[in-house]
């Protein structure tokens, strides 16, 4: 069988996390890995691991390079691949695949596809998919052995100007994903017997609790959540955040270094987390710790971190099945819903919904047989494409089915069902259209909310907030005019940039826009936006205690 030479690179395209263009020429004698990736794709993102383990493993023989070969139409700009490759640490030189040229020169059939090119230039193998690192492992070895039994192996560690030197990031928060905006009413309140100096003005028909009764978290008295906070999954600082919604800072959990430690707030670790959900009677936060397969919960009592579920390894099963929460391996957990004791959870990595039984500790899939696609009826037969966000009017689970830019709901009462309200069902069905039910087009929507009778959306690749009504389907644009930016100002003269999670509680909706590193504020009567400035609330290791 002939041996195929490795197509060179184009010598006008854009390179990031290096100063200068690399090429199949220049680095022959060394071991190459071209890793064709888009970085909204779950499955790509399960591989970055692997590529680190082996980058450390053979750092002074092997180069791995990124080619960013696209899906989406957001995903083409440069500046957008940037913010991914900060917001995952990725570390390695990357070359923008414009056109998908690299890719259709090698042949590529699908996302993550990893390719072995010998020091002589020839391509040797390749594999696509997920867990294969065992396999790469082995071939890389074996050709560093037989290339060094040669003498034909440049030996030496390759060292690359990062993007994430070039121009370091230290905002107080970075790439939060997802907002929970939560209060209590009188009647929780008095559930949890707070001293009536605690509560706050209260109205007879149990209006929210005022927020200027927060507590603070140095104070041993008042240590309990009573009034309206938001808690903020600051997933590039691998922490959490709570704070009152004018952004005066409560608590901040976790040490901000990635890991999976239990404890108290202090000493606790997480690993990019993601969704929340939060029981006021308990005074428990739950988080979909997301690089981490596992669910954690905070006691606001206690002040400590517990896990819940999962085993801190990532599961590769997507046969339907269940078992204890911390016996059982899950699959990139992305966003929570509670409702009473389920904790409904959208499994991104296994393109499934998936319930854990609060009060008994199990958990196993609700909905999705595992494939990536779109399929409406029964909870057993059908299928999603890596759902990113859920939401709830205590009958049906809404969902943000972001690889095929659609919103889905899922019955949780008597004889669920599940239904497609809006978009196309395809994984190539995106755009940018209002209307209704099939004729909408979002691109990559990651977040929704219930509030007001509606759906609210974060259609993320947009860089827009929609509105749809969840019985119909019709969906309208009501906030950003579809650039990426930082504006602040009425509807849809507002800028986003991938806003990613959504939370309303009364008047408000709050948006975690993620890639500008902070959450927006909307006056849902008026649409204005406003900016929340975090007092005091710096990046980790950077302010040091008083």
């Amino acid at each position: 069988m002939p041996r195929v030479r490795a197509p060179e690179f184009p010598g006008n395209y854009p390179w990031l996390n290096t100063e200068k263009p690399l090429s199949i020429e220049s680095l022959k004698g060394r071991v190459v890995l071209l890793d064709f990736w888009t970085y909204c794709c779950i499955n790509c993102l399960h591989v970055l691991p692997d590529l680190k383990y082996l980058e450390q493993k053979y750092k002074d023989s092997l180069t791995v390079i990124g080619v960013h070969s696209a899906k989406f139409e957001n995903e083409k700009e440069v500046e957008n691949i940037r913010q991914a490759i900060l917001r995952y640490d990725i570390e390695h030189p990357v070359i923008v695949d414009s056109g998908m040229k690299v890719w259709q020169s090698y042949a590529v059939r699908a996302w993550p596809t990893l390719m072995v090119i010998d020091p002589e230039s020839y391509v040797v193998g390749f594999v696509s998919g997920e867990g294969n690192r065992e396999a790469l492992d082995e071939l890389v070895g074996k050709l560093i052995s037989e290339y060094k039994d040669k003498n034909a192996l440049d030996f030496k560690e390759l060292s690359f100007s990062l993007e994430k030197q070039r121009k370091p990031l230290s905002t107080p928060l970075a790439f939060p994903g997802k907002v929970l905006a939560f209060a209590i009413t009188a009647t929780e309140a008095k559930h949890l017997h707070q001293h009536e100096a605690l509560l706050g003005e209260m109205t007879e028909d149990n209006e929210f609790v005022d927020e200027t009764v927060l507590p603070g978290p140095a104070n041993s008295v008042q240590q309990n959540l009573v009034g309206s906070c938001l808690f903020i999954a600051d997933s590039g600082h691998n922490r959490i955040v709570v704070s009152t919604t004018e952004g005066d800072v409560l608590h901040v959990i976790g040490t901000g270094k990635p890991g999976l430690t239990d404890g108290g707030f202090e000493e606790a670790e997480f690993f990019a987390p993601q969704g929340m959900a939060f029981d006021a009677e308990s005074q428990i936060l739950y988080v979909a710790d997301t690089e981490n397969h596992a669910l954690r919960k905070i006691d606001f009592t206690t002040q400590r971190v517990k896990t819940v579920a999962g085993t801190g390894e990532q599961s590769h099963e997507i046969a339907p099945g269940s078992g204890k929460g911390l016996e059982t391996k899950l699959n990139s957990p992305w966003d929570l819903e509670r409702v009473g004791n389920r904790l409904f959870i959208a499994m991104a990595g296994s393109h499934q919904i998936w319930e854990m039984q609060l009060d008994t500790g199990t958990i196993g899939t609700y909905a999705g047989i595992g494939r990536e696609s779109c399929v409406d009826g029964s909870l057993a037969e059908s299928a999603f494409s890596q759902p990113s966000g859920l939401a709830t009017d205590r009958s049906e689970l809404f969902v943000a089915d972001s690889e095929i830019s659609s919103i889905r709901a899922v019955g949780i009462d008597e004889d669920p069902k599940v239904r497609t309200v809006c978009g196309s069902g395809e994984l190539f069905g995106f755009g940018d259209k209002d209307g209704r039910a099939d004729e909408v087009r979002l691109q990559h929507c990651l977040g929704v909310e219930y509030a007001q009778n509606y759906l609210w959306v974060a259609d993320t690749y947009n860089h827009k907030i929609k509105r749809i009504d969840h019985r119909g389907g019709t969906c309208r644009t009501m906030i950003g005019d579809g650039k990426a930016g930082l504006v602040d100002a009425k509807g849809l003269k507002a800028r986003f940039f991938e806003p990613s999670g959504l939370s309303a509680i009364g008047p408000h909706l709050f948006v975690a826009d993620t890639n500008n590193h902070v959450i927006r504020r909307v006056e849902l009567d008026t649409l204005e936006v406003t900016t929340l400035d975090f007092t005091g609330l710096c990046p980790p290791d950077v302010c040091l205690p008083d």
